[in-house]
């Protein structure tokens, strides 16, 4: 593990600097491997000690690297240490590198390779509530929410994978004025039987139909408002209509969340804080924080100098609620419930406004936990089509995804005969959706490509598959190889040693995506893994080599396919076995 490595190299640092190792710890990190290899598996970047104070900032930087280079003795773990510009290298001894890495894959411990870090200390602990995906009620789950879908669920098998207690809330649009008219035109141009027959559709159908017509018709406009009104007075009628809108959607949406392997602990929605809402404008109005504007609607000051520059509207002139009122109130009722350590809201970057007022109100009105709570904003997905024209419907992706790739498993030379090649096809059309999603930074917006997305070379979803299957079908051949004690000294080749410096990164990665929660860097890691394992494929014969040889080679393989599983799954991807 390189956590074995990091502490070793610490503690020569530690006695040479006379400091506790531990704060050598984070400034270690593994070398990436590059196609020019490096020697060397560790550096520590001379300046990381300058800016924490444990080297003067002052004095040449050179002259620093090179005295502390000749104070560290090699031994029995690190056979090299050299200095380069304001680096120190380390090379560790090159059988225990591979003896160490790979053990844990012969004692049964391979989920938890990599999770067990001490660099991993400084993370927020305890109890995590992620809020994802928050698709509106009574209409078909768009696509557009497939991203806030993905990333949450990411986040949260990070997360969880990290140790945390984490709490997958689904935070429904399920209030508001939109349900005033869809409401009002049910009424109007609903049909109880085709809401049985296709109810997402027809629902759909009715709240395109309404909206068009109360455009220019003040009546519709009034009958929605009065709809809304009964809404929020709980008329049983009003209520019961509502209730069955929610109740039909929320069964739809399961289904196409079991399709994503997505599941939610908490179906929650903005109607459950309806009445709390009313208590959050009492609560800001006697902190002196509720202002009138001219307008008649109730607002709270966030300007710095308190000029009324920056106000946020949280109560309508009719004395209604709005969604940042509810999102108030829906945030303390979750501090009361859960007790969350850190809260986590994923929606594209349109609202990053709407939090930065969420958290400022929280924290003005004392709930200092608010800085606890962050917001994960994300780009816009253009040109997503099928090959009927433009995408509207989440479940549209996903069928045509899954079609392309039955198609293209069919042609192919390679495909094995599968017991269900539909079942095959939709994991790794899904795997291919991700990562296609997950390779830049969140914030961008990225051109949806279906070729490229589902092709089989390439840094894509399916070559991660691929290349799962085929390390698959390799422990599958020699079942129980693997398991056997191997001789780490057969793992000298320069092939393995690139996958085994690649696997000291696995932490580290880890800890960078738990920092800013961005899923490219497991992404990155993955793909590099996999390019590394297909050198590995043409170098590494296990088939016909000399038993002690094969048993090391497939225990590389072996590990090598439990840490590319393991990733994938944090990355809310399937690994398929075949294919």
């Amino acid at each position: 593990m390189a956590c074995f490595f990091r502490r070793k190299i610490a503690e020569k640092l530690g006695r040479a600097l006379q400091q506790s190792e531990d704060v050598f710890i984070p400034a270690l990190t593994a070398v990436p491997v590059l196609k020019k290899q490096q020697g060397a598996d560790f550096r520590l970047l001379i300046g990381t000690l300058r800016a924490s104070g444990i080297l003067p900032s002052s004095g040449d930087v050179q002259v620093q690297t090179e005295n502390l280079a000749t104070q560290l003795k090699q031994d029995n773990v690190v056979e090299d240490i050299s200095a380069t510009r304001g680096i120190i290298n380390f090379k560790v001894n090159r059988k225990l590198l591979a003896q160490k890495l790979l053990e844990p894959f012969g004692n049964g411990e391979d989920d938890k390779f990599g999770l067990n870090s001490e660099l991993f200390n400084t993370l927020t602990t305890g109890t995590t509530l992620v809020e994802y995906s928050s698709p509106n009620i009574a209409k078909k789950f768009h696509a557009g929410h497939l991203r806030s879908t993905i990333i949450g669920n990411f986040i949260a098998n990070l997360k969880q994978s990290l140790g945390n207690d984490v709490i997958r809330m689904n935070y429904l649009g399920d209030w508001g004025m939109q349900f005033g008219l869809l409401g009002a035109g049910f009424g109007q141009f609903g049909s109880p039987e085709k809401l049985k027959q296709n109810p997402l559709q027809h629902l759909f159908e009715v709240y395109v139909r309404v909206n068009k017509e109360a455009e220019n018709n003040e009546d519709m406009k009034q009958a929605a408002r009065d709809f809304f009104r009964q809404l929020e007075q709980h008329e049983s009628h009003a209520v019961s209509l509502w209730q069955q809108f929610r109740d039909i959607t929320v069964k739809e949406y399961r289904h196409i969340y079991e399709r994503l392997g997505v599941h939610f602990d908490v179906y929650s929605g903005e109607s459950f804080h309806q009445d709390q809402a009313q208590e959050v404008v009492q609560q800001l109005q006697s902190r002196g924080l509720l202002k009138t504007s001219e307008k008649g609607t109730g607002v709270v000051d966030l300007s710095p100098n308190r000029d009324v520059t920056n106000v946020c509207t949280v109560l309508r002139s009719d004395g209604t609620t709005l969604y940042i009122t509810r999102d108030i109130a829906a945030a303390i009722n979750r501090k009361e419930k859960y007790s969350f350590d850190e809260m986590i809201y994923v929606t594209d970057k349109s609202q990053e406004n709407h939090f930065s007022q969420l958290f400022q109100i929280l924290l003005a009105m004392g709930h200092s936990w608010a800085d606890g709570c962050r917001h994960v904003s994300f780009g816009l997905v253009q040109g997503m089509k099928t090959r009927t024209g433009e995408v509207v419907f989440l479940e549209d992706v996903l069928d045509e995804a899954r079609a392309r790739m039955l198609n293209n498993m069919s042609k192919s030379k390679t495909t094995k005969e599968l017991e269900n090649p539909e079942d095959t096809a939709e994991k790794v059309g899904i795997s291919a959706l991700i990562i296609q999603d997950f390779k830049g930074p969140l914030q961008s917006d990225y051109k949806f490509d279906w070729d490229q997305m589902l092709q089989a070379q390439g840094d894509t979803g399916v070559f991660l598959q691929y290349t799962h299957a085929r390390l698959c079908s390799l422990k599958q051949t020699k079942k129980g190889v693997e398991a056997v004690a191997f001789d780490p000294s057969l793992l000298s080749e320069q092939t393995c040693t690139a996958i085994l410096q690649h696997l000291l990164r696995y932490d580290e990665v880890l800890y960078q995506s738990a920092q800013d929660l961005q899923p490219k860097h497991l992404v990155n890691f993955l793909l590099k893994l996999c390019h590394l394992i297909a050198s590995a494929h043409r170098d590494l014969p296990v088939k016909g080599s000399p038993e002690a040889v094969a048993q090391a080679r497939l225990r590389l393989f072996s590990g090598a396919c439990s840490v590319l599983a393991n990733g994938m799954r944090i990355l809310g991807i399937t690994p398929v076995n075949k294919m």
